[in-house]
């Protein structure tokens, strides 16, 4: 269901930042009920995801270094979208780039907005089946930190329930894959 949107009304532009990712900016703001005040806000492209599902039925995550949270977390693997780049596209080079498989059949989850409180990312969820363990993965990108981890859905989701270090857009990207397998 495509959102329905009511863009603020900008009072005045107190601050932006442009980043290598992502870009910050702080408005004071009328919102579409009258109120006013200021508000802060990452401007991401978007991110796309892999939930990768081996023939044998085992998830392939990647326990990833974040700086943000100081420690590894489990994630299925996804990116940032480029610019005029096709979430498809995104996700089909970050698999292969964070787990060294590459997938043949494709089927979209879904779209859902990550942190709507202080960020407008979309995340594009894709299930990747019919995976093939590439003869020489790319390189990864100097900035990551990652190991691939296999783990069967009922291993996964009582690492979810167990309160283990997933993120949200993996455990959301989880159950709907779930639903369709």
């Amino acid at each position: 269901m495509p959102l329905d949107r009511e863009p603020p009304e900008i009072i005045e532009q107190k601050l932006f930042v442009k980043g290598r990712k992502f870009d910050y900016d702080v408005h004071r703001l009328r919102l579409p009920n009258g109120v006013e005040g200021e508000w802060e806000c990452i401007r991401h492209p978007g991110g796309a995801l892999a939930v990768p599902v081996t023939d044998d039925g085992k998830f392939v995550l990647v326990k990833q270094y974040r700086f943000a949270v100081e420690g590894r977390i489990l994630e299925f693997p996804a990116g940032t979208v480029e610019p005029g780049e096709d979430p498809a596209s995104t996700v089909t080079r970050e698999i292969e780039e964070e787990t060294g498989y590459s997938a043949s059949q494709w089927e979209h989850l879904g779209d859902f907005i990550l942190a709507p409180g202080y960020s407008d990312e979309y995340i594009y969820a894709y299930l990747a089946r019919g995976l093939t363990k590439l003869e020489k993965p790319p390189e990864q990108d100097d900035d990551e930190d990652i190991e691939v981890v296999l783990m069967t859905p009922d291993e996964l989701e009582a690492a979810i329930l167990a309160g283990e270090p997933v993120d949200a857009k993996s455990i959301s990207s989880f159950f709907l894959a779930k639903s369709r397998l």
